[in-house]
């Protein structure tokens, strides 16, 4: 796997992105990672565009909360970023309890497919654990929810998060399909407990028989929602397991 194929989510280096934004990427770029994850950036588009042309980082996806933004401010700056894809990080937890709710859910979703293709990008939905803790006759919430979506919408599988809640991995992603254009690859010991995530490899979840059963096109996107120690650490670290995974 080169490593123009794996990603990093910036909101894993959040604490050193606020202190030293330019420094940050350009450590980023000298760990070896060539594309990352933007996520909350409409008030530093400029210096991040700037930041990731000086260090040959590419940002085809991007996190951002469409559903309540404003859009044209997000579409603005992801312009800027050279984004493609923005992807819905989140929605309260509230919607998924029934299926009216997810369904409502998916529409909002197809509705803001629609209105940001006209503007060039496409839109993805990221998941937690509730979206597959969560269910309806037996069927997760998310795959309830993917049903609804029209082509236009991907999906960018958090394969923790999933594992979290539940979910068989490898058979979720062979369900979804090429839907799932991109997906988060994290480890640890499988619990809500984000400081004990650990470098890719380090953990418990079958990471390789995951990634195989993802679409091979779909983005590898590193990330850690918390860390205790040096985060740089597992950051360079889960890289190297997972250009690894290619000579394997």
């Amino acid at each position: 796997m080169s490593n123009r194929a794996i990603s990093l989510q910036l909101y894993t280096l959040r604490a050193l992105l606020e202190d030293d934004l330019e420094g940050t990427l350009a450590r980023v770029a000298e760990i070896g990672y060539t594309t990352v994850e933007p996520y909350g950036f409409v008030h530093r588009a400029e210096r991040m565009a700037d930041a990731l042309t000086a260090h040959g980082l590419s940002a085809p996806t991007a996190h951002a909360p469409l559903l309540s933004d404003d859009r044209p401010a997000v579409y603005a700056a992801a312009r800027r970023l050279g984004v493609s894809t923005l992807v819905v990080p989140m929605t309260a937890p509230e919607r998924w309890q029934t299926r009216d709710g997810v369904e409502s859910l998916a529409e909002e979703l197809n509705q803001a497919a629609v209105e940001a293709a006209d503007h060039g990008f496409t839109v993805g939905y990221h998941n937690h654990h509730f979206e597959l803790e969560l269910k309806q006759d037996g069927v997760h919430a998310l795959e309830i929810l993917a049903d609804r979506l029209t082509d236009d919408v991907v999906l960018e599988v958090d394969t923790y998060w999933a594992a979290v809640g539940g979910a068989d991995v490898p058979a979720l992603l062979g369900r979804l399909g090429d839907r799932v254009v991109a997906v988060h690859v994290k480890d640890g010991d499988r619990t809500l407990n984000t400081k004990a995530q650990v470098a890719v490899g380090d953990g418990v979840l079958p990471v390789e028989e995951i990634l195989a059963a993802a679409p091979e096109a779909a983005l590898r996107i590193v990330e850690l929602d918390d860390f205790d120690g040096d985060i740089l650490d597992p950051v360079a670290r889960s890289l190297g397991f997972l250009s690894g995974l290619k000579d394997g």
